[in-house]
C-alpha cells in the first residue's frame, strides 16, 4: 500500500482532532465534578446563614420579652412602695423609738449606722410585703470595747424575744462589720436605741 503525503496528512489530521475531542471531554468533567462538590458547600452555607439568622431573632425577641416582664415587676413594685410611701406612719402611734444612755454614744452615730442598714427607713421597717423590712423591732446594743453597734433585727412573728438576724456596724471603718456578730457582742453591752411597732 502506497501512502501519499495526503494520506499521511488526513490520517494525522484524523488522530489530532481524536485527541482534542478526548481533551474536550475531560475538561468539560472537570466543571461538573467541581459542580457537584460545590453543591453541598452552597447547601451548608446557606443552612448557616439561616440558622444564624433564626438564632439572632430567638435571642433577641427573647430579650425583648424579659425586659417588658421586668418593666412591668419594676413598675409594680415601684408603685407598691409609692402606695407605702404615701402612708404616713405616726410616732408614738404606729411605732416607738426611744434612745437610751446617750451619755455613752450621741444620737447622729447611731442613726448613721441605721443609715447604712437602710433601718432608719420607717415606711420600709413598717412594709410587710415581700419587699419590705416586715419588722417588728429593732434593738441597738453600743460595744465600747469593739467600736461595735450590734443591731438585733426582730421580723413580725418573732418569738422568745429571739432576733431574726443580728448584724454589726464598725464604727472606726464606718461600714457593716463583715464578721460574723456573737452574743457575747451584746450581751452586757448597754442598750443604745429600739424602735418598736405598735400597730398590729
Amino acid at each position: 500500500m502506497d501512502l501519499t503525503k495526503r494520506d499521511v496528512r488526513e490520517i494525522a489530521m484524523s488522530k489530532k482532532p481524536n485527541k482534542e475531542k478526548l481533551l474536550d471531554k475531560v475538561n468539560d468533567e472537570k466543571p461538573v465534578k467541581s459542580k457537584i462538590l460545590t453543591l453541598p458547600i452552597l447547601i451548608i452555607g446557606f443552612l448557616v446563614v439561616v440558622f444564624g439568622a433564626y438564632m439572632l431573632y430567638a435571642m433577641t425577641h427573647m430579650h425583648v420579652t424579659s425586659k417588658t416582664e421586668t418593666s412591668t415587676v419594676k413598675t409594680s413594685s415601684n408603685s407598691e412602695k409609692a402606695s407605702s410611701s404615701n402612708k404616713k406612719y405616726v410616732a408614738g402611734k404606729d411605732y416607738k423609738i426611744t434612745y437610751n444612755n446617750t451619755d455613752l454614744i450621741d444620737k447622729s452615730t447611731i442613726t448613721k449606722a441605721l443609715d447604712a442598714n437602710g433601718l432608719n427607713d420607717i415606711n420600709d421597717l413598717m412594709d410587710t410585703s415581700e419587699d419590705g423590712g416586715d419588722m417588728a423591732k429593732v434593738e441597738v446594743y453600743y460595744n465600747k470595747d469593739k467600736n461595735l453597734l450590734v443591731e438585733r433585727l426582730f421580723k413580725n412573728g418573732y418569738k422568745d424575744n429571739q432576733p431574726t438576724q443580728t448584724v454589726g456596724y464598725d464604727l472606726q471603718k464606718h461600714a457593716m462589720n463583715l464578721d460574723k456578730t456573737f452574743g457575747n457582742d451584746y450581751l452586757n453591752q448597754p442598750l443604745v436605741y429600739t424602735w418598736e411597732k405598735l400597730t398590729k
